[in-house]
């Protein structure tokens, strides 16, 4: 009896034994193999991977985009939506690092230089770049971010407003000045919108570092009003659009008018809205793999998605800009009623990078004090 007790017992200490030292040789092939500690137990596997997109809050692509993406790679898109392009790029700054997401859309060239001065991004070269716009891509250095779309912000106004009232539309930004156009007007503020940004930036495109704090003064004694964001300015206090507010001009893109007609119902024979070609700030805006994200892999993946052919089409009907891709295709209602300027006003990054902040001191003292 005692006998056998000893046998067990000393199987039993030769079986632990042999599982000690075949889970102690497992654990060092894993090192010697990889150089690293065996992570896998800690991170998810890319179909088990949703990324996050932060974006600003007109970003509306099509419902099912994605679907692609995620039957290609396994990883799926959820979109966080975070007030106007302003906005993004300043919680953004406030979490450079640490991010709320992986992969943010929308920052355009008037906000570029903020965020690369944040170290917002993590520098990726997409797949696409010989196909995006060059342009575009002089815009950034390093690969901080990838060109997504380009549109023109433009003075926008209400034809029916002025046809009823026998009014000639505004059609320079000097225009607006005049007291024809006495509290009329209504733009997202600079500080806070990248298309208000955009429109500060034609004025001193226009009237030059030493003359547009004077057009400013104009303009807030002839009644400009001065919103947070681009869709409070458009869908709640211009006259023209869906909010039917009361002021018949405003800040807003020279492909705007085209999504008056898309959506509307039913669909009016011409436009209700037109845009003053001479007025318009050529934007660009990019995306980028947010620095710190903890799928960096796979945020690459999504930038590579953002910026092909098959996303890409989908811009010009539901963001109402054009395509980075070169080799996107144009839909027809689009080119029909959307406006391209030859000359759109611009100012170089460098410029911009310099004297942004000393620019928005000036408007804050201006128009908002």
């Amino acid at each position: 009896m005692n006998q056998n007790i000893l046998k067990k017992t000393v199987l039993r200490a030769a079986l632990l034994a042999i599982i000690a030292s075949a889970c102690a040789n497992g654990s060092t092939n894993n090192d010697s193999s990889t150089g690293q500690t065996d992570t896998s137990s800690q991170s998810e596997s890319s179909d088990e991977i949703t990324l996050t997109l932060l974006a600003y809050d007109s970003f509306t692509p099509s419902e099912n985009i994605f679907d692609a993406f995620t039957l290609e790679t396994g990883i799926k898109v959820e979109i966080a939506l975070g007030g106007d392009a302003g906005e993004l790029v300043t919680k953004a700054a406030l979490t450079a690092g640490n991010p709320q997401g992986d992969v943010l859309w929308g920052v355009d060239n008037t906000l570029l230089s903020r965020a690369i001065e944040s170290k917002i991004f993590s520098a990726y070269k997409t797949k696409n770049i010989d196909d995006l716009d060059e342009s575009a891509l002089k815009l950034v250095s390093n690969y901080d971010a990838s060109p997504v779309d380009t549109g023109d912000v433009c003075i926008n106004y209400d034809i029916k407003w002025f046809t009823d009232r026998k009014i000639a539309p505004p059609l320079t930004l000097r225009a607006l000045t005049s007291a024809s156009y006495a509290n009329l007007l209504v733009v997202p503020s600079p500080i806070t919108s990248s298309p208000g940004l955009a429109f500060m930036l034609a004025t001193i495109a226009e009237f030059g570092e030493d003359g547009f704090n004077e057009y400013w003064k104009q303009l807030r004694q002839n009644g400009v009003l001065v919103v947070d964001g681009w869709n409070e300015a458009y869908y709640t206090e211009f006259s023209g659009s869906s909010g039917k507010g009361k002021r018949p001009i405003v800040v807003s893109y020279g492909s705007s008018p085209p999504a008056e007609m898309i959506y509307a119902s039913p669909v009016p024979a011409t436009a209700p809205t037109a845009v003053a070609a001479l007025t318009c700030y050529r934007q660009v805006e990019f995306a980028g793999v947010l620095r710190g994200t903890k799928h960096e892999r796979e945020a690459q993946l999504l930038i590579d998605y953002l910026t092909s052919v098959t996303f890409q089409e989908d811009l010009p009907l539901t963001q109402f800009v054009y395509p980075a891709n070169t080799k996107a295709k144009l839909p027809a209602e689009f080119l029909k009623y959307s406006l391209r300027p030859e000359l759109p006003l611009q100012l170089d990054p460098k410029l911009i990078a310099a004297q942004r902040t000393v620019w928005l001191d000036i408007f804050t003292n201006t128009v908002l004090r």
